[in-house]
């Protein structure tokens, strides 16, 4: 069947193993120095070893591949005991796979083994410092600021900005182009995005995480640097590592389009 899988660029990939610990599933293994997709029936296709990689080797791609299968999976999983058991009941529920949650719960309580009590927020605290991605852990900063009264005038000059909805041939793309290429969480988190990013460019939005149309991004992308004259691109990430997604993407469709055009990364931090 077609579906979301990971694909792992092994010229990317420095062999550091992170991937595979992040991997509660076990589809991932190390074999001569490089991290493999070992099962293809074990990966579910959400992307929660992205974040683990810190050379950006691992995306997300839609093509034909074997049927997840949770109960491989859980087997798999409760020889490894009672804490990646917790942190794959969590990770389904992170990402709303409430069917297959309870698939896995239905596999536990018909081996007799005894079901994480803890809340899905509580497992992945205690899993979140060896194995998950920082950018899926729940927080609350602890910040007030006071706001100005005056609003601030939007340097918003086109529309759509979601790079899915973008068209290549779009009229945006005329003249000199200031490209903005950010993760979709980053405006939020940059009280002035409009005026340090936004003000003066073209703007393009995803999630290098969630999103499942990564190369169908990598080819949009491509293109536009490619048939346009574009004179910078600005990167506005999170500083999460799954965020890093949006600037190895970005590369990789300049690279290919063979230009020479200034890239500048932009990392806003969440407190």
């Amino acid at each position: 069947m077609k579906r979301n899988i990971i694909r792992i660029d092994e010229e990317k990939c420095n062999g550091c193993g992170k991937c595979v610990t992040g991997c509660p599933e076990g589809a991932i293994q190390l074999i001569n120095g490089k991290a493999r997709l070992v099962s293809e029936n074990y990966c579910d296709g959400l992307g929660a070893c992205i974040g683990n990689c810190p050379e950006g080797a691992i995306s997300i791609e839609e093509r034909e591949a074997d049927v997840y299968d949770e109960a491989a999976v859980m087997e798999n999983i409760i020889k490894q005991g009672r804490e990646v058991i917790a942190a794959h009941l969590a990770h389904l529920l992170e990402h709303g796979e409430i069917e297959l949650y309870d698939e896995a719960i239905a596999i536990l309580e018909e081996k007799g083994i005894d079901i994480p009590q803890q809340s899905s927020m509580e497992i992945k605290h205690q899993y979140h410092h060896n194995h998950s991605c920082p950018g899926s852990e729940n927080r609350l900063l602890d910040k007030k600021i006071s706001i100005q009264s005056r609003r601030q005038q939007s340097a918003l000059g086109q529309w759509p900005i979601k790079l899915k909805l973008i068209s290549p041939r779009s009229t945006m793309f005329t003249g000199e182009i200031d490209l903005l290429i950010s993760a979709d969480c980053a405006p939020y988190a940059d009280a002035n995005f409009h005026q340090d990013f936004l003000n003066g460019r073209i703007m393009m939005t995803f999630c290098p995480k969630l999103d499942p149309y990564i190369e169908e991004y990598r080819d949009k992308l491509l293109d536009i640097i490619s048939n346009y004259n574009i004179k910078s691109i600005t990167i506005a990430r999170m500083e999460v590592p799954c965020c890093s997604g949006v600037t190895v993407l970005a590369k990789e469709a300049l690279q290919k389009s063979g230009k020479k055009i200034p890239l500048e990364e932009k990392i806003i931090n969440i407190a």
